[in-house]
C-alpha cells in the first residue's frame, strides 16, 4: 500500500521528480533545485518512505511500495507523466518504474545505482544493526561512501552536515529500505523500459562502482553512460555542478 510522502514543489515547466538515496532526504538535490527552475522545469522533490519527513511504516520494504509511492504522489499532483532522476535507491525506484509503471516516465536520470546491488548478507546485517543500535555508527560510514576523502578534508562543516542528515533519518526507515536492496535485481526487466535514459556513475564510488552503472546503461535500449571523475557515492553532491550539467541536457533532449 503506498504511503502519502512528504514533497516540495518549485518552479513551473515540464515535472522533474528528484528522488534521494538511502540514509538522506529531498535536500541532497539542493545543488540542483535553482538550475532546473532556471531552465523552465517544476521540480518535485520527495523524501522515501521511512526518510526525511514523510511516513515510517512497518518493513520490510520492497522496490514496488518505493515506486508505488511515486505513482500515488503523481497522482495527488495530477501529473501524468514527469522526468524522473533518482540517486542509489532512487535510481532503483526510477528502474522500477520504468519497467511497472512506463507511461508514468517521460525520461529517467539514474545517478551512482544498480539494477542489482547485491551483498544481501551485509543489507541485512546493517538492517539489524541499525534497528538495535540507532543510525550514529551507520551515519560516519555513510560519509565515506558518499563523499572522496579529498572532499570531505576541504568541506568538514557540509560533511558533518551530510552526516547528520543520515545521523537523523528514522532508523526503522532506514532498515526497511537496507531490506529492499537486499533483495533487489531489476536486470531482467531492463530491456524493456523505453523511456529516453541517461545513466550517470561516480568514478570513485566504493559502494556502487562504475560497472553497476555500465550494466544499466548496456541493457537499456539507447541509453547514455557517463563517469563522472572525481565523484564518490553522492556524486550530484560532491560534482553538483557536472551533474546538474548532465541532467539539463539531457532533459533538453527529450523535451
Amino acid at each position: 500500500m503506498s504511503v502519502e510522502v512528504y514533497h516540495e514543489i518549485e518552479g513551473e515547466g515540464e515535472v522533474v521528480v528528484l528522488s534521494n538515496s538511502i540514509g538522506s532526504n529531498l535536500h541532497m538535490w539542493d545543488p540542483q533545485v535553482k538550475s532546473l527552475v532556471d531552465n523552465g522545469y517544476s521540480v518535485v522533490r520527495y523524501d522515501t518512505r521511512g526518510h526525511g519527513r514523510s511516513p515510517v511504516p512497518a518493513g520490510p520494504y520492497a522496490a514496488g511500495d518505493l515506486g508505488g509511492d511515486v505513482v500515488a504522489l503523481l497522482d495527488r499532483l495530477g501529473v501524468a507523466s514527469a522526468h524522473f532522476v533518482g540517486l542509489s535507491i532512487g535510481g532503483m525506484t526510477g528502474m522500477w518504474l520504468g519497467q511497472h509503471a512506463p507511461g508514468r516516465v517521460r525520461s529517467l536520470v539514474l545517478c551512482c545505482t544498480s539494477a542489482r546491488p547485491g551483498n544481501r548478507p551485509m543489507w541485512i546485517e546493517r538492517a539489524a544493526k541499525v534497528r538495535a543500535e540507532g543510525m550514529a555508527e551507520v551515519a560516519d560510514g555513510s560519509v565515506t561512501r558518499w563523499f572522496t576523502q579529498a572532499w570531505r578534508d576541504a568541506n568538514p562543516a557540509l560533511a558533518k552536515e551530510m552526516r547528520d542528515m543520515t545521523a537523523n533519518t528514522p532508523a526503522e526507515g532506514y532498515a526497511s529500505c537496507c531490506e529492499a536492496l537486499a533483495e533487489l535485481d531489476l536486470v531482467e526487466g531492463l530491456p524493456r523500459i523505453t523511456a529516453p535514459t541517461l545513466v550517470i556513475s561516480g568514478a570513485d564510488d566504493p559502494a556502487l562502482p562504475p560497472g553497476h552503472g555500465r550494466l544499466i546503461a548496456d541493457s537499456v535500449p539507447g541509453a547514455r553512460f557517463e563517469v563522472v571523475g572525481h565523484a564518490a557515492h553522492l556524486g550530484s553532491f560532491e560534482q553538483a555542478e557536472r551533474f546538474t550539467q548532465l541532467i539539463i541536457e539531457h532533459l533538453e533532449a527529450v523535451s
